[in-house]
């Protein structure tokens, strides 16, 4: 059994790493031509559908949701630098050096302590202005009047820009990396859910902490494991739900029961372990959001 799932966990997660991959691709042709509205709609679905094929992957619903706004995030910046690169490569290949001098000249207003962009306007040689937006500088580098070299786009779509600014070499880099930090994020989650850390995880989970310990040292509860597990039967049978249909106990008082054992004593008497938002306790009720696994 335990082979069957990992066999069939590998390549859920490649696939779910080629769909990362094909979102980015996808995102980074269709940018241009959506709305911003969209757009981010487009993404909001692409999150809600990673964290749903997260979950086949045998992680919590806390862990898949994580990983997937992580994955969207990365693959968000992913598609907006490597759209600058793609547009510094279509700069360098159809573009044409010019010499040109600076007519005009402005900044952003400021915005506290952020670096304000300039703005020029380019002339030729010939006094006709130079095709496309006005090139821009994230700082105050030209005056009027000064003469440079710089790349203009013919069709006038693209900024011009100076030659060391329309190098796609570092843009392309770091929208690689930002692509490799989504896949990373699903590497992650495929290790989360393996056999090992599952077990890793019940070992945590059995071992008792500082502060259980602690209590048994003041409190002299050394009771065995039985006696505690039998109190915990007699609390869940007892204790009246709060408001919202929980009963809570607290840990610390069965230190050496894990919360799987809890979990599972708590199914022989008809309820469910909740394992989504306990703060420090243990909750049960009839009707839980995420089900404790059982041990």
């Amino acid at each position: 059994m335990r082979r069957r799932r990992t066999s069939y966990r590998i390549p859920l997660a490649i696939g779910i790493g080629c769909y990362v991959l094909a979102a980015i691709a996808g995102m980074l042709l269709l940018t241009d031509a959506l709305g911003t509205g969209l757009t981010i709609l487009l993404w909001i679905a692409h999150g809600v559908l990673l964290a749903d094929l997260l979950r086949w992957l045998r992680v919590s619903w806390e862990s898949s949701l994580s990983a997937a706004l992580l994955i969207v995030l990365a693959s968000a910046m992913s598609v907006y630098v490597a759209g600058v690169a793609r547009d510094d490569l279509t700069l360098q290949q159809r573009g044409e050096e010019i010499t040109a001098t600076v007519v005009k000249q402005w900044s952003d207003p400021p915005q506290g302590r952020n670096a304000r962009n300039s703005y020029y306007t380019l002339e030729r040689q010939d006094g006709t202005t130079v095709p496309g937006p006005a090139m821009r500088t994230e700082f105050h580098h030209y005056d009027v009047g000064q003469v440079l070299t710089v790349i203009a786009d013919p069709e006038g779509e693209l900024r011009p820009q100076t030659p060391g600014q329309a190098s796609a070499t570092g843009d392309a880099l770091g929208a690689g990396a930002l692509a490799l930090v989504a896949l990373g994020s699903v590497g992650w989650m495929t290790w989360q859910g393996s056999d090992a850390a599952q077990r890793r995880a019940e070992r945590k989970s059995k071992a008792p902490s500082g502060t259980q310990r602690m209590f048994k040292t003041v409190t002299r509860d050394h009771s065995r494991r039985e006696e505690q597990e039998e109190k915990l039967r007699e609390a869940l049978r007892t204790l009246r739900p709060d408001r919202r249909g929980y009963i809570k106990v607290h840990p610390e008082a069965y230190p050496d029961v894990s919360h799987r054992r809890a979990a599972r004593i708590a199914w022989e008497t008809g309820l469910r372990a909740e394992a989504f938002g306990n703060q420090g306790s243990w909750r049960f009720a009839e009707s839980v959001v995420e089900e404790v696994p059982q041990d």
